[in-house]
Order: structure tokens, then C-alpha cells, then sequence
């Protein structure tokens, strides 16, 4: 079925991993624009700030603190949009973590945490948000927006298992579309694929290696990103890249994979690594991130 979405200044926006890059950035876009928006992430005192922040802009914001591996802390903040709000509009499922380091030296326990956030956080939300939306009897219908990544596409080394759970949200997202269209649910389902962005992520990855890891260029500004999850808030897309070379290496790596395989053994591996001696506590695989940090 065709599914109308309404504009961002008319919706209820629920968005995980609010504190900082991608999710920051848009939170504050979307807030801009004039949507109500619901704030999850695991640092209270950052989702705190920002509330803060967007009141005195003149916008309205609720924030939950919350764990999306936890699937009932996920189903609080779907029960306090409901109590706030009446519902909501989109679900965006932003929040991930990320893993450097060769996949013979993870260990498995740092990698089922990180499926928790990366995969287990978008099933769970996604899940909540098309119950409450499939359940919508106005003219609009409502939106699921999953974040996946370049790498959803073509996995890259030292971010082995953050790949690997990427290409799983890809499978993830595209199960669910199917499924709901064939029920004639009104909810548009997309997949959004961005590059390398200028957050924290480097910072905030567990980190095996022995020097600072760093993005590869290019690196694109994370209102890229915002813009690419808000144009879906309110026109349904399948999926779509953000950033240029998120669509490059898809495609050379679907049209010729034993080259583009040669090229990231003999490019990636160094470039991805900054020189630098690794940040002191800033991790956040097991905890919250400092908060509030839409760049690196």
C-alpha cells in the first residue's frame, strides 16, 4: 500500500542514541523544525541537557533513559511517547556501538554486547514501533528508520563484527518491509547506509588495537545523515546512502568483491589507525558516552 507520512513539524519523533553524533545532530534538526520528539539513550544527565536545550528553543522533548539491548527498557520509552504524546509518528533506530580489533583477538562476550546494541536494539525497537503504528486508522501513516552503515553492504577489516551486525539490520530491515507490506500495514520501513561520519564513533568503539582509531576519508559532516533520516521521516524510501562513497564502495563491492577485498587489505588496515596512543575512558560499549558530542 501507499503510505502519506506527515511533515516533521507535524510528528512525534522517537529516536535512540540521542546524546551524541548522528543522533544529537538530528535530534536537534528535527527539534528545529518543529517535532515533538522523544530522547532515549543511556546518559541521563546528557539526554537532561538537551531536553533543556530544545525547551528553550521553544521546543517540546521528553527523554527516557534506556538501554536498547534491553527490551524492556525499549518498551519504555514506546509507553512514555504514548503517556507524553498520545504515540508517535517515527521511530528512528540510531543507537550502535562500535569494535576495532583484528576478530581473532575480540572476545566473545565484547561481541554478543555489541549485537545487543547494534542488532538486538533495532529488532526491539523496531518491533514496538509497528505494533503501536500498524494500529493507526488516520490519513497518515507512520515511519520505522533503522541505522545501518556502508559496511551493511561491504564489510570492512578491524570492524569486523560491527560490519557483521550491520549486514544483519540490512537482513533485518528488509524481512521487516516485506512482511508489512503484505499485511497492508501503513509503515514505510527504511534501511539509511551512511559513510564515514564526523562523530565520536572512534572514540566511543572498544578498542583492541594499540592506536587510536580514526575513520577513513572521505568524512562527512553528520547534518548529512540528518537530513538523509528526516527527508525519510516524511517520504518513504526503501533505503538510502548518506554521504557519496557510502553508494562507491557498495556498488564496487558488488560488481567486482575480490578487487575491492585486495584494496582494503592494503589500504584499510593503516588507515584506520591515527597514530595516536588510545583515549583513556571514553569507550562506551558498557557504559554511557560523555553525552552531547555531535563530532569527533
Amino acid at each position: 500500500m501507499s503510505v502519506q507520512l506527515k511533515s516533521v513539524e507535524d510528528q512525534v519523533i522517537v529516536l535512540t542514541g540521542a546524546s551524541s553524533g548522528i543522533g544529537l545532530t538530528t535530534a536537534r534538526m528535527a527539534a528545529q523544525r518543529g517535532a515533538r520528539l522523544v530522547l532515549a539513550a543511556r546518559n541521563e544527565e546528557a539526554l537532561r541537557q538537551l531536553v533543556r536545550e530544545i525547551e528553550q528553543n521553544g521546543g517540546q522533548a521528553i527523554h527516557v533513559v534506556a538501554d536498547v539491548g534491553k527490551e524492556e527498557d525499549v518498551r519504555a520509552i514506546a509507553r512514555a511517547a504514548v503517556e507524553r504524546f498520545g504515540g508517535f509518528d517515527t521511530w528512528v533506530n540510531d543507537a550502535g556501538v562500535g569494535m576495532y580489533g583484528r576478530m581473532l583477538d575480540i572476545s566473545t562476550a565484547d561481541s554478543r554486547r555489541l549485537w545487543d546494541t547494534n542488532f538486538w536494539g533495532v529488532v526491539y525497537g523496531s518491533l514496538a514501533a509497528a505494533r503501536h503504528l500498524r494500529k493507526r486508522d488516520s490519513d497518515h501513516g507512520g515511519a520505522i528508520i533503522n541505522l545501518g552503515s556502508e559496511v551493511s553492504d561491504r564489510a570492512i577489516p578491524l570492524l569486523g563484527m560491527y560490519s557483521a551486525s550491520k549486514h544483519a539490520v540490512k537482513g533485518f530491515t528488509d524481512a521487516l518491509r516485506m512482511e508489512l507490506e503484505e499485511a497492508n500495514a501503513p509503515i514505510s520501513v527504511t534501511l539509511v547506509k551512511p559513510s564515514a561520519i564526523d562523530t565520536p564513533f572512534p572514540q566511543h568503539a572498544r578498542n583492541y588495537m594499540e592506536e587510536e582509531p580514526e575513520l577513513p576519508a572521505p568524512v562527512y559532516a553528520p547534518e548529512v545523515v540528518a537530513e538523509v533520516i528526516l527527508h525519510c521521516a516524511e517520504t518513504p524510501e526503501r533505503d538510502m546512502f548518506a554521504g557519496g562513497s557510502a553508494k562507491l564502495h557498495s556498488v564496487q563491492g558488488a560488481i567486482m568483491p575480490r578487487l575491492v577485498d585486495w584494496l582494503m587489505e592494503s589500504l584499510y588496515f593503516d588507515r584506520q589507525k591515527s597514530g595516536r596512543p588510545p583515549r583513556p575512558d571514553t569507550e562506551a560499549l558498557d557504559r554511557p558516552t560523555t553525552g552531547l558530542m555531535q563530532r569527533s
